[in-house]
């Protein structure tokens, strides 16, 4: 932690140095009163859960999360900071995992400014809170995930656009490869076995088993374990990049 902690801070206070947290919690926090109110028709409803509003995380992560990540170590590159930064006496996967944690504590600020619904939710009726705390922590680990990838994908260029487009192709096959418009095309081919392991890499599988409030073991290994992949992925690229 010791060695973790320095750039942890550096790259957590970069993001309120510029406008771009503001702006990032402002469109986040819109986005998902205008998808939770407006197009869930949470009122309507009259059930008093929020699971309107967590069904709406995924494809909202599915763009902003990317936004974020593509700035991770794209700018560094496009910058001419990336060297300076290797040239810390820290070890690399130190750094890869700061900047990682760095982010994901920043979403983390975006989704806890969100609790104003939570307590709305607790007005107007009684909620399993057990489920709605579950749905959080389910929620963050799955924006982690999508966090984890898109860090991996920008070690890889100096652009940007490039990164934020690669990041959400990547993040939208891992989110819908459990539907049945994915499992239909391997279905007709491929034996069981490849379309269970095709299927157990959807988040929204995953996402939507604790976000029912069951804290399945197998979900969270999955999500730590994608998290970690790609972080490991992530640190190879940028010691190749940096040994080119």
């Amino acid at each position: 932690m010791n060695q973790i902690w320095p750039i942890f801070k550096r790259e957590f206070a970069a993001y309120f140095a510029t406008p771009l947290a503001y702006v990032f919690i402002v469109i986040f926090l819109l986005a998902m009163g205008a998808f939770t109110f407006y197009v869930g028709r949470f009122f309507d409803n009259g059930i008093a859960d929020l699971s309107v509003f967590f069904g709406y995380h995924p494809w909202l992560y599915l763009f902003l999360v990317p936004a974020i990540a593509m700035r991770l170590w794209a700018e560094e590159r496009r910058s001419g900071t990336m060297e300076l930064l290797l040239t810390l006496p820290v070890p690399l996967w130190a750094t890869v995992t700061a900047k990682f944690l760095a982010a994901w504590a920043f979403i983390a600020i975006a989704l806890a400014l969100t609790f104003p619904i939570w307590l709305t939710v607790n007005y107007l009726g009684n909620p399993d809170n057990g489920v709605i705390v579950a749905s959080y922590l389910g929620s963050l680990l799955m924006a982690g995930a999508y966090l984890a990838i898109g860090a991996c994908i920008s070690a890889t260029t100096g652009n940007q656009v490039i990164a934020f487009v690669v990041t959400v192709v990547v993040c939208f096959l891992f989110t819908i490869s459990g539907a049945p418009l994915v499992l239909d095309f391997f279905r007709a081919w491929a034996p069981l076995p490849l379309l269970t392991a095709i299927s157990s890499f959807s988040f929204l599988t995953h996402f939507s088993a604790i976000s029912a409030g069951v804290i399945d073991l197998r979900d969270l290994i999955f999500f730590f374990s994608l998290i970690a992949l790609f972080l490991t992925a992530n640190v190879v690229i940028v010691d190749l990049k940096k040994s080119g």
